[in-house]
């Protein structure tokens, strides 16, 4: 099915307008959305989307509208993995929690336009070279082999651009509510909200790497590429608030997107052979391989999700694991002033810190005492318990 200039004209202006709705009524006040608010407007996203393949699958055909749900599942289970790395870059730059929202949001505008130019840059190879599926494969199968060795500190938001800006421009290590420059001593210089943008945005770049060769592996039509892309963004800052405290516990959730990653990966390699035109592969003919439906594709993708996450949820180690790491991330959240001026978020992470000590203490001790730090971690809880105190005290 070709898609006419005004269904393009008209799904990029819904897009626009969602995301113009969000900045004016929720970005532009800063503050720490509720969970209510949160969940409320993450489902309507998701219907939203949801609805859209719908609308596909009636005026496309079932073929397009499993191309899109395929895609789209695919890309928001990638997004959520994204969402650790966002955590990570803005615990390190210590964001305001009130300010968040907006750096998120950045993220997401972004990351549309970078994947954006990616779509259109891909389509235009694989219409006029073949052996772009033969990249598209490598570059997955490779994406998954570093999923799997993971390592966190690679993810550090003090990488080289930062260090470079740090280096050419005056900077102060000090917020100034949530504006990119501010005024130290009569000089312009740039607040860290400047810098932990440019981060996001780098590593938003590398994610358009990684998520556009998977989904040009379920689908070649540039019009379900963009839109199931552009709605796995939807929403994405709105689930980060959601998901707040609960990322921790998607433990396996790098092996099943390496295993997607993979499957989509071997899917474009197969495919490369049926269409190969390379001299020296099979003398430039096709190679008779079996190919991977649409069908197939997108059960294989909700069977490893729905598996890695019911793994990850009921795993004695991973409960640990993540109560421990959020018992961490609330002491020191409380502990820093920076973190937030409102006294009344202060108490809501001091009170899921008892919560969360609670729940820690009714686990087996083998499984607590294998979390990385666990001293350490232990020494911040007691910092935190001393402040509140004295906060009581005056």
């Amino acid at each position: 099915m070709g898609v006419s200039p005004l269904i393009w004209g008209i799904t990029i202006a819904v897009i626009l307008a969602l995301l113009a709705f969000d900045y004016f009524f929720h970005i532009r006040k800063a503050h720490v959305p509720s969970l209510r608010e949160a969940a409320i407007w993450s489902s309507i996203y998701v219907g939203l989307a949801l609805v859209f393949g719908i609308v596909v699958f009636i005026f496309g055909g079932v073929d397009m509208g499993a191309e899109y749900f395929a895609g789209y599942i695919t890309e928001k289970a990638l997004s959520v993995d994204n969402l650790f790395v966002f955590l990570i870059i803005m615990a390190s730059f210590k964001v305001p929690r009130e300010d968040q929202q907006k750096v998120l949001l950045f993220g997401i505008v972004f990351s549309l336009i970078a994947r954006t130019a990616f779509i259109f840059v891909g389509a235009a190879l694989i219409n006029q070279f073949a052996w772009v599926f033969y990249i598209f494969g490598l570059i997955l199968l490779l994406t998954a082999g570093n999923l799997l060795k993971k390592d966190e500190e690679s993810d550090e938001a003090n990488n080289f651009i930062i260090r470079l800006a740090k280096k050419l421009f005056h900077t102060t290590d000090k917020y100034d509510g949530d504006k990119l420059f501010t005024k130290i001593d009569g000089k312009k210089v740039l607040t860290p909200m400047l810098l932990v943008m440019v981060a996001i945005g780098g590593t938003d770049i590398l994610f358009a790497l990684d998520s556009i060769p998977a989904i040009f592996g379920l689908t070649q039509n540039v019009f379900i590429v963009f839109t199931a892309t552009a709605f796995s963004l939807m929403g994405l800052r709105q689930l980060y608030f959601l998901l707040d405290g609960l990322l921790d516990r998607l433990i396996y959730l790098s092996y099943g997107l390496a295993a997607i990653l993979a499957f989509i990966g071997v899917k474009l390699i197969l495919h490369a052979l049926h269409e190969n035109n390379l001299s020296f592969i099979n003398d430039g003919e096709h190679v008779p391989v079996i190919e991977i439906t649409t069908g197939l594709s997108l059960s294989v993708i909700i069977g490893v999700l729905v598996f890695t996450v019911l793994a990850s949820l009921f795993s004695k180690a991973g409960k640990a694991q993540t109560a421990v790491a959020n018992l961490r991330r609330h002491a020191n959240n409380y502990t820093d002033l920076s973190y937030t001026a409102d006294q009344a978020e202060r108490e809501r992470i001091y009170t899921e810190l008892l919560e969360e000590e609670s729940y820690v203490k009714t686990m087996e001790k083998k499984y607590r005492d294998k979390v990385k730090d666990i001293d350490k971690i232990r020494n911040e809880i007691i910092e935190a318990h001393r402040q509140h105190d004295e906060y009581l005290k005056n």
